[in-house]
């Protein structure tokens, strides 16, 4: 009871209680006058009648007073509906309830609001949430929830979640732990289409700590599945070729070598290398290059034997592996028969953007057991074998053999000691004389360069410049063979007013380097040093190589003032239709032409035809490997204009061939004897 009501009652008390009091007095006392029926009876009557009409009337009164601020009250409620706040500034009894129903608004509209927000948030998440009672029926479903099971919000209440999702919420999430469990899994959409998904589901509690219900998230996973199995796949696979990549063939490999281990046969390794790859991509570009390689890889598949194992390595390098090969000479009858089969296969042309290109490839081949019983020494073995198929000119197969092994561990450790030889200074630049012939003077010198290893003595370039190609150190070492060859010639400036021209070879990849012009220049300058001072010896196999770059190269080192020189003529392939093309002073005739042409009439043939030939075009004639007199004599008689070789003794370092050309210029030179 409020203390406005107490108040109200108890004036109510105060004014009819003596009212009620004398009115039972008079109504006593009275009684007998009534009796009587006196006047004084009737007076009684009339004052209690007036007092009961008094007490209706105060009554009236007073009710009306107390229910006037609760009708106020209740205006102020209907109002507040409208402004959404009660005015407090009421009866000072009803102002506590007033306050009292502001604070219950507030808190139902901010309630309102959280759970507005949460619904808001919910819908707002691209995760799928289904919240469920402890029985498992779906409560609240998200509008993801809804778009990833094509279902309609309002149709997924209700529903048991074991439709959408065959397993136990209980297993998933467990009291206690404080974070659900993630797993993959499959909701079935409304058509029935299975939909693979990754969920979690964490129990919901109460505040009294128990369970109500269950809420599960899920992501549909068919996006990150599909990922996964493109890593698994290229992971495995060569993504160009489709066969297996270099990790995943060597995984089978061990998997091939232990099964023939266990069943005591033999298995058959086959390393195959495209020859000359590197054409093609620099001639028709990379893609031309890819698609030759897929073609090759596919002509490979189609003509192994059923159960061979192929795998792409690197590159252009390629393997094979043949199983379930009894005896020894049946695995090495089988790779042989086999290798012939690819060498032919691969071999044919096949064209490409209007060309007909030709590819052919070298193979090596080890046998397991017999050359090694592990990966990593069968693949070396293989290597090694096909090493020297690619040295014995290619399009050819070899098999591994121990004579191939300790080359191949020579050659490793030579391209491990080249990389350091720089560092180390341990090469050194010897010169070899080229001599006119019919004077017998100094007509130049042409640098070569030798390795002097600390361990094995001098390595000369037959050994060493072929790994230089194969590692790009080439284009290292022709830098330090430019710098030194200046750095001499400076020096003999000295203490000659003209030394001789100095000629250096020159190599493709030399002369394929971007700014290779610019980095001539450059040495030229820092050393001071004229190029007409210098020639550059450059092989047929460079010239024909993308031969209309070849001819704008040329050409602008001609008008650099280089000399140019053809070397090794004869064992390339230019025409003479391409000779005119390039400006050409000199044609160096291969050793091997001489080697043996004083007692040989084909080798002599060639080499008055090449003779000939180089002067009706202008050029003039240089023979190498000289080793006698009886060559001299018939070089002379066919009119050659230079030679060189040791029968003017060995090359010599650069301090040597000064001394030699200062001998010259004083008329006392030490192989004029031979030219008399």
């Amino acid at each position: 009871m409020t203390r406005l009501t107490r108040k109200y009652l108890s004036w109510l008390a105060v004014c009819v209680g003596p009212i009620t009091a004398a009115y039972i007095g008079i109504a006593v006392f009275a009684r007998p006058a009534f009796a009587a029926n006196s006047l004084v009876g009737w007076l009684l009557m009339a004052l209690a009648g007036l007092g009961i009409v008094a007490l209706v009337t105060l009554s009236f009164v007073l009710a009306r007073r107390l229910l006037r601020p609760l009708d106020q009250l209740a205006a102020d409620l209907s109002e507040a509906t409208a402004i959404h706040e009660l005015p407090l500034g009421l009866d000072s009894d009803l102002g506590g309830v007033a306050q009292s129903i502001n604070e219950l608004r507030q808190s139902l509209a901010d309630t309102q609001r959280s759970h507005d927000y949460l619904r808001r948030l919910l819908g707002s998440i691209s995760d799928a949430i289904l919240v469920t009672d402890r029985d498992g029926r779906i409560t609240y479903a998200n509008s993801a929830a809804a778009e990833l099971l094509d279902f309609p919000s309002a149709a997924l209440s209700g529903r048991p979640i074991r439709q959408l999702i065959d397993v136990d919420l209980g297993s998933k999430a467990r009291p206690g732990e404080r974070a659900a469990r993630s797993s993959d899994g499959t909701f079935s959409r409304r058509d029935g289409t299975p939909l693979p998904v990754s969920y979690t589901v964490a129990e919901l509690r109460d505040d009294q700590n128990e369970p109500e219900g269950w809420i599960v998230a899920a992501q549909n996973s068919a996006e990150r599945r599909r990922a996964e199995n493109r890593i698994k796949f290229l992971a495995r696979t060569d993504p160009l070729t489709k066969i297996s990549n270099r990790m995943q063939f060597q995984h089978q490999l061990q998997q091939s070598i232990a099964r023939s281990r266990r069943s005591h046969q033999s298995l058959a390794l086959l390393y195959i290398d495209i020859d000359r790859f590197k054409d093609i991509n620099d001639t028709l570009g990379h893609s031309a290059g890819d698609r030759a390689l897929e073609i090759f890889a596919q002509r490979i598949v189609a003509h192994m034997p059923d159960g061979a194992i192929a795998g792409r390595l690197a590159g252009d390098e390629f393997a094979l592996i043949v199983g379930n090969l009894d005896r020894l000479g049946d695995a090495i009858d089988r790779a042989t028969e086999l290798a012939q089969t690819l060498l032919h296969a691969v071999g044919r042309p096949f064209r490409m953007e209007a060309q007909e290109i030709y590819v052919t490839s070298s193979i090596g081949i080890a046998i397991c057991p017999r050359d090694a019983d592990n990966v990593i020494d069968l693949l070396r073995d293989a290597d090694a074998a096909l090493y020297q198929a690619k040295r014995a000119g290619g399009n050819c197969f070899e098999i591994f053999s121990e004579e191939m092994s300790t080359a191949t561990v020579d050659r490793l450790m030579l391209k491990s000691k080249l990389r350091r030889a720089f560092e180390r200074d341990e090469l050194r630049l010897h010169y070899q004389p080229k001599y006119e012939l019919a004077t017998g003077k100094i007509a130049g010198a042409e640098a070569l360069v030798r390795w002097e290893v600390p361990d094995k003595g001098l390595v000369y370039p037959s050994d060493f410049i072929p790994i230089a190609e194969e590692s790009n150190l080439i284009l290292q070492l022709g830098d330090w063979v430019f710098n030194q060859v200046c750095e001499d010639y400076r020096h003999w400036q000295s203490s000659l007013a003209a030394p001789s021209i100095v000629s250096l070879n020159l190599s493709l990849k030399q002369l394929q380097q971007h700014r290779f012009l610019e980095k001539l220049q450059g040495i030229f300058r820092s050393h001071h040093v004229s190029p007409t001072c210098l020639e550059l010896e450059i092989t047929e196999t460079t010239l024909m190589d993308d031969a209309d770059r070849t001819v704008q190269l040329l050409n602008a080192l001609y008008a650099m003032g280089l000399h140019l020189t053809i070397d090794d003529f004869g064992t390339g392939y230019s025409s003479l239709s391409s000779l005119q093309q390039f400006p050409i002073s000199t044609l160096k005739i291969d050793q091997s032409f001489i080697r043996d042409f004083a007692i040989d009439t084909d080798d002599a043939a060639i080499v008055d035809a090449i003779i000939n030939m180089a002067h009706s075009l202008g050029l003039k004639v240089v023979a190498e490997g000289v080793e006698s007199d009886r060559q001299l004599e018939l070089l002379r008689q066919k009119r050659c204009d230079y030679v060189q070789g040791h029968l003017f003794g060995d090359p010599m370092t650069a301090d040597q061939l000064l001394e030699t050309m200062m001998e010259q210029a004083d008329g006392s030179g030490r192989y004029r004897q031979l030219f008399a």
